[in-house]
């Protein structure tokens, strides 16, 4: 049997409190978040938390719930708040059948993150609306295709679910499109914001230094990829250069978060290009 270590803890930053819950499982360890602000909760966490986002939604008063996507770390509560809140619930209108269904997951996401029931959403649309702010619904595809960040213009703050997550991203999960996730950094840009809230990074001040430092990585990544791949080695070859390291959750993931999949997703859009 897996053993489960569990905790959480309630933070804020000026009008923006916050619940990390955090999960361990064989060597792997992990933080989500679920922000709260204005009536309006963001993200719900994970039902392997559920007793202790529980006590954190009791606390706040939800008056809607927005999702930035639909992965049971972010919307694994959020069956809950709508039987116990009876509050709407949006997210991206791709994902509004997804989620009206309990999810298929592998073993080691139902261990860390447990299931995510199915629940009834709302689409979002260009815009939300809340006691004292307008908030944009900006799309931000690359983590998942349906992935959403939330800005403020009221306070300027942006809550990015998982885009940013860190800046030297060594795996991303098999449904990534590392592309599109570097297109939606530069996308963010155009807004006006210091801080961002990241789903798994918590409140950070200097967000906007942040997602261009990840930039920057991720361009720099780009680049030598690219050269490998151009002096004639394969994926494999490029990731044992690049990436030496074995990292835990691929072995454990049965390699659907790999380092692969940075270099498949690189070398395909190059390709692409350069048919054009």
């Amino acid at each position: 049997m897996f053993k489960l270590e569990k905790s959480v803890a309630i933070d804020r930053n000026n009008d923006v409190q916050w619940a990390q819950g955090k999960v361990a499982v064989q060597g792997i360890a992990m933080s989500v978040y679920s922000f709260y602000v204005d009536g309006l909760l963001i993200d719900t966490g994970s039902s392997s938390l559920a007793q202790e986002f529980q006590s954190f939604f009791n606390e706040v008063d939800i008056q809607q719930v927005a999702l930035t996507h639909a992965h049971e770390d972010h919307s694994g509560n959020a069956i809950w708040i709508q039987q116990q809140k009876e509050v709407p619930i949006y997210i991206h209108g791709e994902a509004v059948d997804e989620c009206a269904s309990d999810s298929n997951l592998p073993l080691y996401r139902k261990v860390l993150w447990g299931e995510r029931p199915g629940f009834s959403a709302k689409p979002l649309g260009a815009t939300l609306q809340t006691n004292r702010a307008t908030w944009d619904v900006i799309a931000t595809p690359g983590h998942t295709t349906d992935h959403v960040s939330f800005y403020n213009r009221a306070t300027g703050e942006m809550f990015t679910g998982d885009l940013y997550v860190q800046t030297k991203t060594k795996v991303v999960l098999d449904e990534e499109n590392i592309v599109h996730t570097l297109a939606s950094l530069k996308h963010l840009l155009n807004y006006d914001f210091e801080t961002i809230y990241c789903c798994h990074a918590g409140c950070l001040i200097d967000g906007r230094t942040k997602i261009i430092e990840k930039i920057d990585y991720l361009e720099e990544l780009e680049g030598d990829i690219l050269k490998l791949h151009k002096q004639g080695f394969g994926v494999e070859e490029i990731s044992k250069s690049i990436f030496p390291r074995e990292y835990p959750i691929t072995k454990v993931s049965g390699e659907q978060w790999s380092s692969n999949h940075i270099i498949t997703a690189f070398i395909q859009h190059f390709s692409k290009e350069s048919l054009r």
